[in-house]
């Protein structure tokens, strides 16, 4: 008989493992580094709380917290909120040293949000966009060498 999945508050599945900062898991009992938030149900709160994780360069957090929006979207949006997440991950994967994955995910990701042109919910789809592609590239020519200049997102006012 499998063993039962651990589940948050909300039913989702969750591994209950210790996690490193990278999201990898460690032993079962080893101290959690990764600290796990609450977070809210509001979109626009999630994608706030995932923009700071993702400029401090946490990618593995902000991916988790976008992920929680991407998930219960409308279709109309949900491409955004995958888009943004996967490109979270793609960086998550360069820190870990998986080039192959890392520019999978960014392109993938990359791709997903172009067609939310300029701006989306007051985020710079087609720059973060663009410049995921450009990781992609340079990941891809130099490997876990690769000199990433890791975006910043601004949202717009």
């Amino acid at each position: 008989m499998a063993a039962q999945r651990d589940r948050d508050e909300r039913g989702r599945a969750k591994n209950a493992r210790p996690r490193d900062d990278l999201g990898r898991p460690l032993p079962r009992g080893a101290e959690n580094r990764l600290h796990e938030e609450q977070l809210p149900d509001d979109p626009d709160e999630l994608l706030r709380i995932g923009v700071e994780h993702f400029n401090a360069r946490r990618f593995f957090q902000a991916h988790e917290t976008w992920e929680t929006a991407w998930h219960p979207s409308p279709s109309p949006e949900r491409d955004f909120w995958q888009g943004i997440t996967q490109i979270a991950v793609g960086f998550t994967h360069f820190q870990r040293g998986n080039p192959r994955g890392a520019t999978t995910l960014l392109r993938r990701g990359a791709k997903r949000l172009i067609v939310y042109g300029d701006s989306f919910r007051r985020f710079p789809a087609a720059d973060l966009a663009a410049r995921a592609r450009e990781a992609a590239d340079e990941i891809e020519r130099a490997g876990t060498e690769a000199i990433v200049n890791f975006p910043f997102i601004a949202l717009a006012s």
